[in-house]
Formats: C-alpha cells, structure tokens, sequence
C-alpha cells in the first residue's frame, strides 16, 4: 500500500485526539450526554495517572489508514475518501492508541450506541478493514454477525464496496462465494447468522455485531457468549457492537447497558470494555435540537438539522412515531436499565466505617431480610439511626459446601468475608435460617438493639418469619419491584447527601452495592435488578427491604427512631 508513505499534516502536528475532543467537550463547543463526558473524563484521567498507556503513533496511524484508504461506498459523498470527524477520530484513538505495555490493545470489547443515521455501518466497515490489513496477525479471521445472513450482508457489503472502490486494496483482496480474501496475510471477512455450533470454532480476530439492538433475548444472550468466548484464542482481538437502542426486553442490549453504565461509574471490575453511549440525558426534552445533539454526534455532516425538524414534527402527532423517534434517534429505550451508583457514591457510603455494634447500645432500629431461595446469599440489614445519619449494618449467611464453589465462580474472596465476619457460613448445603434468629437474639440480649419493624421477601422461608414472629418481631412483606420507586429513590438520595451510611467497612456489601442496577418503565418507575447476570445484589435487596419500613413508618415512630434521648 504505496500511499503510506506520504505523512498527513495531522501527523506531523502530533495531535491528540482524546484530549482534543475533551477539551471540546468541557468548554462546550461540542455537545454531549452525561454518559460521553464522564467516559472521555475516565480515559483522559487514566492516561494522565499512567493506569494506560496512549500510543499517538498507534492512533495516528489507524486514523491515517481510514481516511488515506477507506472509501464512501454510497450517498452524495462516494466513491470519495472517508474524513473523519473529531468524535471519530476520538473515538478510533482510543479503540487503538490505548495499550498496554507489550502495544497490544487494552479494549477487546467495544460498545458504539448511536442515533440513526449517524454513519455506523461506514464506522464498522473502516474498524473491520484496519483489523484486516493493519493488524500484524497471519491467517487473521474477521466476521460481521446479525440473527439473519441477510443482515449481516449489509455490514459485510459495506466492507466490500469500501474495498472495491480503493484501488490498492481491491488489488489484494480477493472476492470469493461467501468471503473476501487476502492472500498474502491469509486473511478472511466473512458475513454470518446466529450460530452457537458453529460460531463455537470461528477463532475470530475481529467480530461485528450490527444493530445489536435488535438481538432477540435468550438467543442473543446465548449468542453474544459464544461469540465472547470464541476470541480467547487470539492476541488482542476485537469484538465489536454498533447499534441504536431498539425494543427487545432483557437481551444483550440490556446487558451491555448495565456493564457500560457500571464501567463509567467505576463501579465495575471490568477493564476492557470501552463503551460510547451516545444518548440524550433529558427525555422530557426529546425534541429540542440541541439536546438531540447528544444521540447524534454528525449532526450537520451525515445528517442535516432540518432532517430532524421535519422528523420530530411528525414524531410530536403521534404516540407511536414519538416512541420510534426516542428508540432510533434519542437512544432512550423503553424500559432502560443502567448501573445505580457512582464510585463516588459507593465510596461516600463507606466514608466513616469503624463503628460496632457496641457503639449502637439501647437504641431502635429496623430490619430488611432477603433469604437465597436455593444456595446464594441470604442478607440480613439492620438500620440505626442517630441524629439525621442513618447507619447500616449487613450480615451474610452462605452454606459452608458451597463457599468454594461460590468463590471459583464469583471470583469474590468469600473466605476473607468469612474471618471479618461479615459473612457466617450456615449449614451445610442449605443455609440454616435458625442462624438468622440468632443474630436478632443477639442484637437485643446482648447489645440491646431492639429492631421496631423487619422487612422481608415475600420468598422467604415460611417457617423463619413464624419463629421471628413467635418471637415478638414484628414482620412484613415487601415485593421487590417497581412499587419501591419511592424507596429506590429515598436510598439514593440519602446516599448522595450522606445520611445513608455503612456502619462497617463490609466490603461484600461493597461489591452488592456496586453489582446494582435500575431497570427503567416507561412511567420512569423503576426496580432493582444485577448489573450483569452472575452479580450479586443481596445485600442491596435487604437494604431497600429495610429502607420499605423506614418509609412505611418513620413518620409515626420518628420519635423512637432517632434515638435521641434527653
């Protein structure tokens, strides 16, 4: 490929396209989502504090390959060469300047949420083709993937007309049945439908997932997995996901929702997921331009201005357009999900920790309860209050066979839980709830503790809440759905405003904390669900189920709750 020779005036500038585009982000000259800044603030900051290490030459010569190479292969602006904005350019600077120390590339997993129209499928094509000739791998093997081969031919033929138009490449590449190929790398690009047998032995260096949506629940999940796992083979693969928001419930979608949102909250473990949520913040200003701006970043390039008017004129006369316009071009999907909590407001919870029990003697309190329907945790919350803070304490309770199983697959260190005693092993394969009574019987023999009201799951062991009741507790049911918005609300609210705090540096109760996410209806009334499907959120359910009777019956028993005696 002759014309790499010739250097771009870009390079010879050594610009920064990261910083670049952050600098415009905060002196608002460009305008984006909550969810763009916070990342881009993440990237900056983590270059800046050498948690990664940012290759220019490795950006510079990934943007410098799409726009000396990769072609328009339809509209107004073909067969000219591909100029990429300064989002995208961002955007490519860190999908292949951000390495670690050996220059392989630090995000395997990219997630690109973004409005209708806004050039995806050219934006897919240039990252499969820089995959293909860039990247130093021989017998390479790129796939773009979609539930039915005719979908996945959109994304495939976009690669192919992109190639055909530029010369050099099309001189490499060879057209075959059901792939392109390249000969002197032993490289493929291949379009596929949904397949576990078959996507199981693919080997993949690069995989596209298109419109992803639209992937249909239990398949698409099942799917996506396959998919994952079918990368571990190679150096520094790359599994790409470019979609708008789209209406299936509980799918991937929702899933790589949760984990970006957990990732920019820096309340994830995560480290090579890079999510690009372009969406609007505000839903009550759907059809003001400028917040559309926010799901929309070439606005004015790909897309005109009057092109949204005119769409939001039609949108405003119906029900039904205006919940397509939210979906295809605000990115706001009916029934959302994303991560509840900020680091920052995980880390404000657990700010003054050190307190025991001891320290809460003769006081009132009140008690949540969310009891393992088969071998996971059961939680118990007890909540004290003195003076306008609200205190928690939490315990765990898991069956002493199943704490190395539990460990291997969690990837939690149960047993360190188990020595702070924040974690008692209960049973043996079952958990033994007579351990549960003996943490109330403590709490008022032995510290005078004396829990008012105790919230539990409506699963919880029949014969548990009898024997609390036998003993003089009072106990109520509480259902763990969208009829706790106001509860949900009420602990995230006193959690930001530092009312809300953990009373001991539990740490389990950290990472529940953390594995928390809120599912979203379109009423904007919201329930508690995992981030992800092997997290954990025990210790979150008990907490709200406690928080249900501080709500339920604060107002009458302020006086005794408050602990204030004079």
């Amino acid at each position: 490929m002759k014309k790499t020779a010739a250097p771009l005036a870009e390079e010879q500038a050594a610009k920064n396209y990261i910083l670049e585009y952050y600098q415009a982000i905060m002196d608002g000259s460009v305008t984006v989502g909550h969810w763009i800044r916070e990342w881009y603030r993440m990237i900056v900051t983590g270059v800046q504090e050498r948690r990664w290490v940012f290759s220019q030459k490795k950006a510079l010569m990934a943007i410098r390959f799409i726009q000396t190479f990769c072609r328009h292969h339809e509209g107004e602006l073909a067969p000219g060469r591909i100029k990429l904005e300064l989002w995208q350019k961002a955007m490519i600077s860190v999908i292949f300047g951000i390495v670690e120390e050996d220059g392989t590339r630090v995000f395997r997993e990219i997630f690109i949420l973004i409005g209708r129209k806004n050039g995806k499928t050219l934006l897919a094509a240039a990252i499969n083709a820089l995959i293909m000739y860039l990247d130093p791998d021989y017998g390479k093997r790129v796939f773009m993937v979609a539930p039915k081969l005719a979908q996945a031919r959109l994304c495939f033929n976009a690669l192919y007309q992109m190639i055909q138009k530029e010369p050099e490449l099309a001189e490499i590449t060879q057209k075959r049945r059901t792939d392109l190929y390249i000969a002197e790398t032993n490289t493929s690009a291949e379009p596929i439908a949904f397949s576990e047998k078959k996507s199981d032995g693919l080997n993949p260096n690069a995989v596209t997932c298109d419109e992803i949506g639209a992937w249909q629940g239990e398949q698409g999940l099942r799917q996506y997995e396959v998919l994952k796992s079918a990368l571990g083979a190679r150096k520094q693969p790359m599994l790409v996901d470019i979609t708008t928001a789209g209406y299936v419930q509980d799918g991937i979608y929702d899933e790589l929702i949760k984990r970006s949102t957990a990732v920019i909250n820096g309340t994830s473990r995560e480290t090579r997921l890079a999510p690009f949520l372009y969406m609007i913040d505000d839903q009550d200003k759907w059809n003001d331009i400028n917040e559309l701006a926010k799901a929309n970043p070439n606005m004015g390039v790909s897309v005109t201005v009057d092109f949204f008017l005119e769409e939001i004129a039609v949108a405003e006369q119906s029900l039904s357009k205006k919940a397509e316009f939210l979906t295809k071009y605000c990115n706001i999907k009916q029934n959302a999900t994303t991560a509840w909590f900020t680091a920052a407001d995980v880390n404000k919870c657990f700010s003054e920790t050190g307190k025991t029990l001891e320290d809460f003697r003769h006081t009132y309190g009140l008690m949540g309860i969310d009891l393992s329907v088969t071998i996971d945790l059961t939680a118990v919350v007890l909540l004290v209050q003195k003076g306008d803070t609200v205190w928690f304490f939490t315990r765990f309770y898991m069956p002493r066979n199943k704490l190395e199983e539990a460990t291997a697959r969690d990837g939690i260190p149960y047993s360190k839980y188990v020595e702070q005693g924040y974690l008692i092993l209960s049973g043996e394969n079952v958990v033994d709830y007579h351990d549960v009574e003996n943490f109330y019987t403590d709490l008022v023999r032995k510290y005078e503790i004396l829990p008012q009201k105790n919230g539990y799951d409506r699963f919880s062991a029949a014969f548990l809440i009898q024997d609390l009741e036998g003993m003089g507790f009072h106990m109520e049911s509480v259902s763990q759905g969208s009829n706790l918005t106001g509860v949900i609300i009420d602990v995230e609210g006193m959690i930001k405003d530092g009312t809300l705090k953990s009373a001991e540096d539990n740490n389990l109760m950290k990472i529940h904390m953390m594995d928390s996410a809120l599912k979203y209806d379109e009423t904007n009334r919201r329930r508690l669900v995992k981030v992800s499907s092997t997290a954990h959120i025990d210790g979150m359910a008990a907490l709200l189920d406690a928080m249900t009777m501080r709500r339920n019956y604060y107002t009458q028993m302020e006086q005794l709750l408050r602990n204030e005696r004079g």
